[in-house]
């Protein structure tokens, strides 16, 4: 419950629990909106996204003229590093958790894949999303917001 003081939320402390990198990707597996980072004219830039989880790796789909399908298609072998981050933390109480994935992210080009991934993975926003971006993970780091032990 907020404060009147506080309209904002509550000031109840809060402390932050690690996650194994297990339990934070079946966390991000639970939700379907998350936030790709990647480097677009050296310069940080940051696009709310929908995904997927297959087989411990992170899915998007995005269309051809999309900043990121055009730096996985340059970044060749490698790919290129991105993070992905997603979250579940209540406006008012402020718990919740939050998961970030770093790692490179490669065009998927397999037809069956691609197939697939238009099935299981809408587009949420207008547009052909005819292209999909797998990144997988080399950092997995999650956290838990949860309530402090009161001193007493």
């Amino acid at each position: 419950m907020a404060h009147d003081n506080h309209p904002h939320g509550t000031t109840e402390p809060r402390r932050r629990v690690e996650l194994d990198s297990s339990e934070a990707l079946r966390l991000l597996g639970s939700v379907s909106l998350g936030r790709i980072v990647f480097t677009r004219h050296a310069l940080p830039t940051v696009r709310p996204v929908n995904h997927v989880l297959d087989a411990g790796d992170v899915v998007i789909r995005t269309h051809e003229a999309a900043a990121l399908t055009s730096y996985a298609r340059e970044g060749g072998g490698l790919g290129v590093v991105v993070a992905y981050e997603a979250d579940v933390i209540d406006p008012d109480t402020h718990l919740g958790w939050s998961v970030v994935v770093t790692g490179y992210a490669h065009l998927v080009t397999d037809p069956g894949d691609l197939a697939r991934y238009r099935t299981t993975l809408r587009p949420w926003v207008e547009g052909t999303m005819d292209q999909a971006v797998r990144i997988r993970p080399d950092l997995v780091n999650g956290f838990l917001l949860v309530p402090a032990p009161v001193p007493g």
